[in-house]
């Protein structure tokens, strides 16, 4: 089923749309039934920490989200939103589920709570006692109709937030007259038994989702007139206005003398302190609770919902789930959520699922908060927020929310950050494609132009000398033996630059050079290979390879060997040797490969390496470091490098051998030493006999002279049959500099 595109619907503005959202989950269930048991068991001082510590992070988030909120054009998702456009399309997606689910067993949590209030008025007398089952049922009626409600219109719900919010205020004004009506004491400082750290955190965690409210707010972001402006103001008004509300009224109920704290904590219905001391009794209180509880519950089957449409539209959850109705609603998306949240009230522990909230909520808070740092100190020129915060604030808020996972339960803590680990992994395997910038490709600039600058100003020693490779290829499959070997000499450890040549003639292919360039990272991954590739558009073969591989790297990343595959054309050849002589001059070493067993290098295993040290034109030293990196892959790490040569007399012979264990022992490569007297035979004959088995052949590349490329070509073609592969290296940068190069 394809996504339906939402028909145009009411939009909302600041008041209605973020801040009654916010602050009436806020004040909602938290307050009126557990904050008396709250302040019961932690008494007034231990009370108003956890409230000034749950505001300070909930507070600083808030900015966070504002920041990041105010930087971009704000569409539906909320969280997930932003998440997924700073952080990428897979992080938002573990981020939005997990944001999904939170809201999900809100739901619950909040009907859980208004069913709490309906059984205060169970008639016992007639009927008997509560059925156990009464509580789980009832949950799921309430889900049920606040589902059906929020199917049809979410301006339905959002206009009985308004007498809502006035019983809300009316409710506090009503505690606090009673509380200064009645007779007062000194404030209630210490609980009735000493609280030991564990427990602090166990209350803690009752307490924290009255103030993840103002992300309900957040999740209307898609329903919004100007979400960039909304948002910051809706969502920092009402977690201030929550802050006040919590300090007030612990303060109340620790003065008064009309309850003690062992009442608090053993009032079975967290109300019924309310009601105690409360001007009028329940008159107000009740209808605020209740309306308070079933507007959050309210918001939660909004915002959920259209957290899991968003990830549908973009691709992370069922095509199906996009759908929307005719106001607009994203129908089976909220049916979904009200069944899972039924599923959920099997549960049947208010506090167990209040423990689950905070958990889910915190994670996310640790995200926004990271997000915001990240963008804050990667400063891409497209992060210009309204609302700027220094980036250790928001580190701090995600430390802080961290550090209270831990201490609410590591257990939970390694379970949130492993799940979403996995649906990461998950959704990265995928490989779904986003369509906009996020902050790790500005982080990863940032680390580079860092990299770079430093590095410019460095002088490249041949202790760090790396393999700069730039490969030149048709087509990768045909030609993937040479790019293997090419990340074999890197080893990890240099960089590989694979280039293919469009001729600027070819109109055709001109249009699809992205598609090209694609195609070619597409065809690396089966082989687990990583490089880069690009499309060059050129005039002809020997201008355009010339001038793309010396102008080719950036800074202290200048390519510094070109790598080449032996064709199968002589006129090719020729031409090759051609633009290595000009390349040389450029001072770029050349390795020109010629494969004559092309499945060779499917094998799991080599055995010899074998290195022909010529001595003429100083090759000897990057024939040996190639040998050397080549033996470090896993595919020859059980090989022997053999080193050979050929020479006229037995004092050279002695004097070679000797200058080779030389530079093999200030170098540390083991390797075996095999220097040859020539005879009758020629060189050709001696690299025939000797080397025919071996599983690689290295063998210096000369410089040809205008004229001799045809000749030499002959030459190259005779040499390079004696062997599975054979590697022809010409050093034009690296001069006796193999001991510093290998210390």
């Amino acid at each position: 089923m394809q996504a339906d595109t939402p028909p145009k619907r009411q939009k909302f503005g600041t008041f209605s749309g973020v801040f009654l959202p916010s602050v009436l989950t806020v004040l909602g269930l938290i307050l009126y039934l557990r904050f008396g048991w709250v302040l019961g068991n932690l008494g007034l001082g231990y009370t108003l920490l956890a409230v000034l510590l749950a505001h300070s992070i909930t507070f600083i988030t808030g900015l966070s989200a504002s920041a990041i909120v105010t930087n971009i054009d704000m569409g539906a998702g909320g969280a997930y939103y932003f998440v997924s456009r700073s952080l990428g399309i897979e992080t938002g997606g573990a981020i939005g589920l997990a944001f999904y689910i939170s809201r999900t067993l809100s739901l619950t949590f909040y009907s859980f709570g208004f069913v709490e209030i309906l059984l205060m008025f169970w008639p016992v007398e007639s009927w008997g006692p509560v059925p156990v089952f009464a509580p789980v049922l009832l949950t799921a009626f309430v889900i049920l109709i606040v589902t059906l409600i929020a199917t049809r219109s979410a301006a339905l719900l959002l206009k009985f937030q308004i007498p809502v919010f006035v019983l809300v205020v009316l409710s506090i004004l009503s505690l606090m007259f009673g509380t200064l009506s009645s007779g007062l004491e000194m404030p209630k400082f210490h609980p009735p038994s000493k609280v030991s750290f564990d427990q602090f955190w166990v209350v803690f965690a009752v307490f924290f989702p009255a103030v993840t409210g103002f992300l309900s707010g957040i999740g209307m972001s898609g329903d919004l007139k100007d979400p960039g402006r909304s948002i910051p103001k809706g969502i920092l008004r009402a977690i201030l206005m929550g802050g006040i509300v919590y300090v007030i009224v612990p303060c109340l109920f620790a003065v008064t003398a009309l309850l003690s704290l062992e009442q608090l904590i053993q009032a079975e219905h967290g109300i019924e302190s309310w009601t105690k001391v409360a001007l009028f009794g329940g008159v107000l209180i009740f209808p605020a609770a209740c309306g308070a509880i079933l507007s959050s519950a309210m918001t939660s089957i909004m915002s959920g919902p259209r957290v899991l449409h968003s990830l549908a539209v973009d691709g992370l959850a069922p095509k199906w789930l996009a759908h929307t109705t005719k106001t607009g609603e994203p129908g089976l998306a909220t049916w979904l959520t009200g069944s899972i949240a039924i599923l959920a009230a099997a549960l049947g522990d208010l506090n167990l699922i209040a423990r689950f909230v905070t958990v889910l909520f915190l994670t996310l808070y640790v995200v926004i908060n990271l997000v915001t740092a990240l963008e804050k100190l990667v400063s891409e020129p497209s992060y210009r927020p309204r609302i700027d915060i220094p980036w250790y604030v928001s580190l701090f808020g995600a430390l802080a929310a961290l550090i209270v996972m831990y201490f609410i339960s590591p257990i939970a803590l390694v379970l949130a950050l492993g799940g979403e680990a996995a649906i990461y992994i998950y959704f990265r395997k995928r490989a779904l494609e986003q369509q906009w910038g996020d902050v790790y490709a500005g982080f990863w600039m940032r680390i580079a132009r860092f990299a770079l600058l430093r590095m410019n100003h460095k002088k490249i020693s041949p202790r760090n000398w790396r393999p700069l490779i730039l490969v030149f290829v048709r087509d990768i499959p045909s030609r993937i033996e040479l790019v293997k070997l090419a990340a074999s000499f890197g080893q990890n450890k240099g960089v590989l630059s694979i280039a293919k040549l469009v001729d600027s003639k070819d109109k055709d292919t001109l249009g699809r050079r992205r598609a090209l360039q694609e195609k070619m990272m597409r065809d690396l991954k089966p082989y687990g290979l990583e490089a880069f590739c690009e499309v060059d558009v050129v005039d002809s073969l020997h201008s355009g390879i010339l001038a793309i591989s010396r102008g080719h790297g950036i800074a202290g990343l200048k390519t510094n060997t070109v790598m080449f595959g032996w064709s199968g054309k002589k006129e090719s050849n020729i031409n090759q040797l051609r633009i290595i002589r000009d390349l040389g001059l450029s001072g770029k070493n050349i390795i020109l490969a010629k494969f004559n067993d092309h499945d060779a290098w499917k094998m799991p295993q080599h055995k010899e390496i074998h290195l022909w040290w010529g001595g003429r034109q100083n090759n000897g030293d990057l024939l040996l470091i190639l040998a050397y990196m080549l033996r470090l892959n896993r595919e020859w790490e059980q090989s022997e490098i053999k080193i050979q040569a050929v020479v006229d007399t037995i004092s050279e012979q002695k004097k070679l051998s000797r200058g080779i264990q030389k530079s093999l022992e200030k170098s540390r490569i083991l390797a075996s030493v095999e220097v040859h007297i020539k005879g009758l035979e020629g060189f050709r004959d001696i690299l025939r006999a000797n080397s025919h088995n071996a599983d690689i052949i290295f063998l210096g590349l000369k410089n040809t002279d205008p004229g001799e490329e045809a000749e030499h070509a002959e030459k190259l073609e005779d040499m390079g049959s004696n062997a599975q592969t054979v590697v022809f290296v010409q050093n034009n940068s690296l001069k006796n500099t193999l001991p510093a190069l290998l210390s």
